[in-house]
């Protein structure tokens, strides 16, 4: 979580909302990382989950993540939790909760939606989650 706080505060830095994300395979090494980048690129998809699938499969050269886990400060929406779903990343860990706009247990359970015809992944809540939280209040309150 460490390293997609980092990432989250670098896009803070550049003026986006701070979330951050790390892929890691099976052995734990970082195959991507991203943040968010919608204004930046411009590019509504630009979140920081799928910045990160997207650089963990191009390094990859398959589209399949088995195998992997998901980093991220921010509970993952409905858009991302559909790349997730489609990418096939057995285990997804975030931070901070999203009551808005979650899709990962909170507003919505994506993920773990049955009806939906892609393997379960894992999900590991709430893991430093206050210093995840505290990153988009500092940066919402800045902004009001």
């Amino acid at each position: 979580m460490g390293r997609a706080l980092e990432e989250a505060r670098c896009a803070a830095e550049a003026g986006e909302v701070p979330v951050g994300a790390i892929l890691l395979d099976a052995a734990g090494e970082a195959i991507g990382s991203g943040r968010n980048a919608r204004e930046a690129d411009p590019d509504p998809t630009a979140h920081a989950e799928v910045v990160a699938i997207r650089a963990a499969a191009r390094r990859r050269g398959d589209r399949v993540l088995d195998g992997c886990t998901l980093v991220v400060t921010l509970e993952p929406c409905a858009m991302c939790a559909g790349v997730i779903l489609a990418a096939r990343v057995p285990r997804v860990v975030f931070g901070a909760w999203d009551e808005k706009a979650g899709a990962v247990g909170s507003v919505y359970d994506l993920l773990r939606d049955g009806r939906l015809p892609h393997p379960v992944p894992e999900v590991v809540a709430g893991v430093r989650a206050e210093e995840c939280a505290a990153l988009l209040r500092e940066f919402f309150g800045a902004r009001r």
